[in-house]
């Protein structure tokens, strides 16, 4: 596994692209996740512990997420671009 040695930099996604953008699965609404959240998750992923809805384990740390307004599912921003597939979700049950 490859760690990243940059500095994160905050994420830059589009105003108006984040309008539009929705749950692909629950068509609920999703918004910017925390940089908190993020280190939290990033933690899981350095510890080998945090896996998607595939039940695929996650090995490159996340630049950012974003989280459904139900704050159940949290999809992945890889270099600004959000990963709004299904299967890419990541549970939040018991991490927040």
């Amino acid at each position: 596994m490859a760690e990243r040695t940059e500095t994160r930099r905050p994420v830059n996604i589009d105003k108006d692209l984040l309008a539009i953008l929705c749950c692909p699965d629950t068509k609920q609404d999703v918004s910017l996740a925390e940089e908190a959240l993020i280190a939290k998750l990033n933690g899981a992923v350095s510890d080998g512990q945090l896996k998607n809805r595939a039940n695929k384990l996650i090995t490159e740390p996340l630049d950012g997420g974003l989280i459904r307004a139900d704050r159940k599912i949290l999809y992945p921003i890889r270099e600004d671009i959000p990963v709004m597939l299904i299967e890419e979700g990541i549970p939040l049950e018991g991490i927040i």
